[in-house]
């Protein structure tokens, strides 16, 4: 069972990349009607916490009209003339003026970076840094828990999670050994509520991303509506 869901959660599996395609896909009618892709200057987009393998696999390198900057924790090499890395937190976009960038975009971060405080400061900086915003986050109430792939994960107190963790190998971590360690790893994603999303991010839109009738993760963004 635990094969099959970690085949299934795969970040570059076929299943996970339907979803990112899916997903994507309503970025871009977003998008189009903005203005933003007929303009005669180049589209310039920040995305907080990417990679260029996600740009790749949504042919967006190499192209005249759109210029990506891809902020991370770590360096990425790049060979992709309209692609620039840089390192930096996602909390703290300091070497970014306001609004330098036409859209910042972010597919599951803001639940890795720590408690809701974190997530606040993420969420000002990606308000402050861009025009507009997409942001994609797994929904706390959907019942599987998608980095720990275990039902009801995310429910249970953080020590339970620990013992778990030390006890045992869970979705992608290895048993962890280190008391201090399982706690760190208990702690260091944070799923997201709607409501918590519409306190972070005010007069925004929120979209649901639907998976057997349960809402999977949700996409918030403050493009103008159709």
């Amino acid at each position: 069972m635990s094969n099959y869901l970690k085949r299934i959660a795969d970040s570059k599996g076929a299943f996970a990349n339907l979803l990112r395609k899916r997903r994507f896909t309503i970025f871009l009618d977003l998008l189009n009607p903005s203005g933003l892709r007929d303009s005669n200057k180049k589209l310039k987009l920040l995305d907080v916490g990417g990679t260029t393998y996600f740009w790749k696999a949504m042919d967006f390198l190499d192209r005249e009209d759109i210029k990506i900057t891809i902020l991370n924790l770590f360096k990425e090499d790049c060979i992709y003339r309209n692609v620039i890395t840089v390192v930096g937190d996602a909390c703290d976009m300091k070497q970014f003026k306001d609004k330098e960038f036409d859209v910042v975009f972010s597919n599951s971060v803001i639940e890795h970076v720590g408690f809701f405080e974190n997530q606040k400061r993420m969420a000002g900086e990606v308000q402050r840094v861009g025009e507009y915003f997409f942001i994609q986050t797994p929904n706390f109430f959907f019942p599987l828990e998608p980095h720990f792939l275990i039902f009801g994960f995310q429910f249970l107190p953080t020590k339970l999670k620990a013992w778990l963790l030390r006890h045992f190998n869970i979705g992608w971590y290895k048993k962890i050994k280190d008391y201090n360690k399982s706690l760190e790893v208990a702690d260091s994603i944070r799923l997201l509520k709607r409501n918590e999303l519409i306190s972070l991010f005010p007069e925004s839109s929120i979209e649901k991303e639907k998976l057997l009738g349960f809402t999977k993760s949700f996409m918030v963004h403050n493009f103008p509506k159709k």
